[in-house]
């Protein structure tokens, strides 16, 4: 996780403008998807930001303010697509060390966001968010406290206070990142009856029984799924059959492939692949990974070497094989996500305040670049909002 907290001022000018529109070949048409784009806000930056992006050409509008938020470098929306929620990634809120989930109200004709409410996250730094398929809850890590928090939501997706909160435990061998427990993600299973977060700092994915009603967390047994000293758990991407998990190592830079069993929440590790080109020497950092849609193929990017590595998956095994290796078209590629139609990725370059295209060969994964990038700083996430219903 990266600490920064001045990033530079949004860059948005006419320039701007004609190099997104130029990456898809003309203005987007009514059926263009919000994008909003969290951020690392202060100084210049304020928060959070959106554009247009039209599936079908790749088209993009210029970013412009969504709503002014403290570091919102995580973004969700609740499954009606009228509410979207964002960490603040702050170590104080309300005079007590914690961080901040904010919930904004999206209009649906402009997309622009009015805040609704905010609570605590439960430990200091989230960075990481998600919310359940009912829109009952709000799932939370928090990277510097090493906890994990359950936020339950109203009916109009107003937050509550957390319900539950559980602090993880464990350290690494690397002095410096793994010191202690640092919680980076938590993710549900398809069935949502368990939780599984990543924690950076100990090394392990944690395993709870996650209760919706309740909005309660309980550790499994098991507890945790266990990796290599050194590994950096960072995130975890479901293969679509659900029976095989992917987890992104931000340390040791590969992605460690597990059998799940959904009657017991347990993951059984069964593969590690390095996510750098053979010869690599540099430093770097592994960051986020995919699976496509028709879990043909995953993707990882790569902050250092800068690149999103593609790789192949095998439909009886879910064995990972290198498929290619392209330049993420920017610095430090913090996070992408794919579009709904499974044709484009969208890269969000934290460290040269860019955003960038690519368009994804069906037959191959292999992504390609398509026209220029679109500035915004110090870019996060990238969310693609589902329509309002």
């Amino acid at each position: 996780m990266t600490r920064a907290r001045v990033p530079l001022v949004v860059a948005l000018t006419l320039a701007c403008v004609a190099q997104a529109l130029a990456a898809a070949g003309g203005d987007a048409p009514a059926q263009s998807v919000p994008v909003y784009v969290g951020t690392y806000a202060g100084g210049g930056s304020r928060g959070i930001y959106r554009f247009e992006f039209d599936p079908s050409s790749g088209a993009a509008t210029a970013p412009v303010l969504a709503a002014e938020s403290e570091n919102p470098s995580f973004l969700a929306v609740h499954p009606n697509g009228r509410v979207l929620y964002a960490v603040n990634e702050v170590v104080s809120f309300g005079g007590a060390p914690t961080g901040a989930v904010s919930a904004f109200v999206i209009d649906p004709a402009s997309g622009k966001l009015t805040r609704l409410d905010q609570q605590p996250s439960g430990g200091a730094d989230p960075c990481y968010l998600a919310v359940d398929r009912a829109g009952r809850n709000v799932l939370v890590a928090n990277y510097t406290a090493g906890t994990v928090a359950v936020l339950p939501l109203a009916a109009d997706g107003r937050l509550r206070p957390p319900s539950t909160v559980r602090q993880q435990a464990g350290t690494g061998p690397n002095r410096a990142r793994q010191e202690g427990p640092h919680a980076h993600e938590i993710v549900l299973d398809a069935a949502e009856a368990f939780a599984f977060a990543a924690d950076l700092g100990a090394d392990r994915i944690f395993v709870y029984r996650y209760g919706a009603a309740s909005g309660t967390l309980e550790p499994n047994d098991p507890k945790a799924a266990v990796l290599e000293p050194g590994s950096g758990p960072r995130h975890l991407a479901w293969n679509p059959s659900g029976r095989i998990a992917y987890v992104i190592n931000e340390l040791g830079s590969t992605v460690t492939a597990f059998r799940y069993d959904a009657g017991r929440g347990t993951l059984d590790a069964f593969q590690t692949v390095t996510t750098l080109p053979a010869g690599f020497s540099g430093p770097n950092k592994a960051a986020e990974v995919a699976v496509s849609a028709d879990g043909r193929f995953l993707y990882a990017s790569n902050r250092g070497d800068d690149s999103l590595a593609v790789f192949s998956i095998d439909a009886a095994s879910g064995t990972l094989a290198v498929s290619g290796r392209v330049p993420a078209g920017g610095r430090a590629p913090r996070h992408f996500a794919i579009d709904a139609s499974g044709r484009f990725l969208l890269v969000a370059n934290q460290e040269s305040d860019s955003i960038t295209f690519f368009r994804l060969d069906p037959a191959t994964g292999r992504p390609s670049p398509i026209g220029r990038p679109l500035a915004v700083s110090k870019p996060v996430c990238v969310l693609l909002a589902a329509s309002p219903r």
